[in-house]
């Protein structure tokens, strides 16, 4: 009797669970429900205002990303769900946390995630919820976005790539949060138009605009360059809507997307966004910038006091 590999368990199991995750969301999605609904108060910016438009991206007329892969997030206070974009190699390199679905386990915890909630938390305690949105630029699949919006918080995210806005389109629906999240097909930057951005295949959390900075931890990895919106945050939100979270992770393009914010930044104290940009010398420097740069610009709008987190810097404006 011939023995089945462990290799060949491994693809059919796979394959197997992709089919059951795939006709489970399939099944129970509504047809008539859209997941990108919004009866939110932001104020964004539109046609008949002096500046350029951009339409929220239509998540119930995006086509729908298959399969779907999704779980909870371990460790979080305000749990929530989201959907892969890279799945890894099947079957010989399955993403970390597709094995850790076979395994029983929920998805391991992106420190952003917690780091949002820990700083909403305490706008929470202050009473501050109702007094403004979170704004995440570079959302990936919504890491950010969910954390922040499952607490009640009012989400505005901005994300180039087609295949994490698919799966940012899964974490909606899957967190039930279409009222509060609104999706901006986009790159923040400090220009109305479109610029060349370089998507990672297998990595489109490392896609950047820079080429230098996408492939720099992943050179083996194919790029594909292409041509999408850029637009400043001013461009999008009015000055009259209070911002209270500013989050930034844009493979070093995190210059010009501060820039483009000039005005947002410029609010005075408590009114400013509380920041923070992933401050990345390799990355910055891959885009014609520096931590240094970023400083003294965000000196001369008021932000005086900046700490380092890991890779990450937080900014606010004290009194």
């Amino acid at each position: 009797m011939k023995l089945v590999s462990p290799k060949s368990l491994f693809l059919l199991f796979s394959a197997t669970l992709l089919l059951l995750l795939f006709f489970l969301f399939s099944s129970s999605s509504n047809p008539n429900r859209n997941p990108n609904s919004t009866s939110s108060t932001i104020a964004i910016k539109t046609a008949e205002s002096p500046f350029r438009a951009i339409q929220p991206f239509d998540c119930f007329k995006c086509p729908q990303s298959h399969p779907v892969i999704a779980n909870v997030v371990e460790g979080l206070k305000h749990p929530f769900l989201y959907s892969l974009a890279d799945l890894g190699n099947l079957p010989e390199k399955p993403h970390k946390n597709i094995v850790r679905m076979l395994k029983g386990k929920p998805f391991r915890k992106p420190d952003i995630s917690d780091t949002i909630q820990g700083i909403l938390d305490r706008f929470d305690a202050e009473g501050r919820r109702q007094r403004g949105v979170v704004v995440d630029v570079g959302g990936n699949v919504g890491m950010a976005s969910f954390a922040a919006a499952v607490m009640g918080f009012k989400v505005l995210v901005f994300e180039p790539v087609f295949e994490n806005l698919q799966r940012i389109c899964d974490g909606i629906y899957l967190n039930r949060v279409g009222d509060l999240v609104t999706v901006f097909e986009a790159a923040a930057s400090d220009r109305l138009g479109n610029i060349t951005f370089h998507k990672l295949v297998g990595r489109l959390d490392n896609s950047a605009v820079s080429a230098t900075g996408a492939k720099l931890a992943f050179k083996s990895n194919e790029e594909i360059e292409l041509q999408v919106r850029s637009i400043p945050l001013d461009e999008v939100i009015l000055e009259s809507e209070p911002v209270l979270l500013l989050k930034i992770d844009v493979q070093g393009w995190e210059y010009h997307v501060l820039k483009g914010a000039s005005k947002l930044l410029s609010r005075k104290g408590s009114e400013a966004p509380y920041v923070i940009y992933e401050e990345d010398e390799r990355l910055l420097q891959a885009s014609n910038s520096s931590s240094k740069e970023i400083r003294d610009f965000l000196h001369t709008v008021g932000y005086n006091h900046c700490t380092q987190h890991g890779t990450d810097a937080h900014c606010t404006k004290k009194d």
